[in-house]
């Protein structure tokens, strides 16, 4: 199974997908990091990983579906069968989910459906939420919305601070995406095999 993962800033959970591919947990290879941020850090960590990687800036595009047609035909090139979200900051329009349906997995820093968008995290904390989590769920024309593959909770506690609050989160995303990411390949082979 051929895995594209899509990152627009630092790219910790791309990494971490990087190494669960080597270490067995994820039976795959990514074939393809993609950014919407030419300047993003984890460019850089494809780079000292040997992942080919591709970058664009959105707004040189005509339309949404012409920066989109542009990443499938890399995506094609490089026989992509499944895309990973890993902290893309960009919603995920028509031209790709036709091209992928139900074969783009998100992650997001909350326990959907609460508190979807982009900052999740800072959401909760502020809402003074006992609990937060990590969801990992399937794309759809939706923000944050589509089916729920795996959840997990995280505890807000007194002393947390959103420094400390992040670090939890972002522990508990590098362990239950690769296994969730696992879960979703398991399945498409058993019906690849029908």
């Amino acid at each position: 199974m051929r895995l594209a993962v899509f990152a627009s800033g630092n790219g910790s959970n791309f990494e971490a997908l990087v190494h669960s591919v080597h270490e067995g947990v994820i039976d795959g290879k990514i074939a393809l990091l993609v950014s919407d941020q030419p300047d993003a850090y984890v460019l850089t960590r494809a780079k000292k990983l040997n992942v080919p990687s591709v970058a664009f800036t959105p707004k040189a595009f005509e339309s949404k579906a012409a920066y989109e047609k542009e990443v499938l035909d890399h995506l094609k090139e490089a026989k992509v069968d499944l895309i990973v979200l890993a902290g893309y900051m960009r919603i995920v329009g028509k031209t790709l989910l036709q091209a992928f349906p139900e074969r783009i997995i998100n992650i997001h820093p909350s326990l959907l459906p609460n508190y979807p968008g982009r900052q999740g995290i800072l959401d909760a904390f502020m809402d003074k939420a006992e609990q937060t989590g990590v969801t990992v769920h399937l794309v759809d024309e939706g923000v944050d919305t589509g089916p729920i593959l795996a959840q997990e909770t995280v505890a807000i506690e007194e002393h947390d601070t959103i420094d400390s609050l992040e670090r939890k989160i972002h522990a508990l995303e590098h362990e239950l995406f690769p296994k969730a990411i696992q879960k979703v390949i398991k399945e498409l082979q058993k019906e690849h095999v029908k």
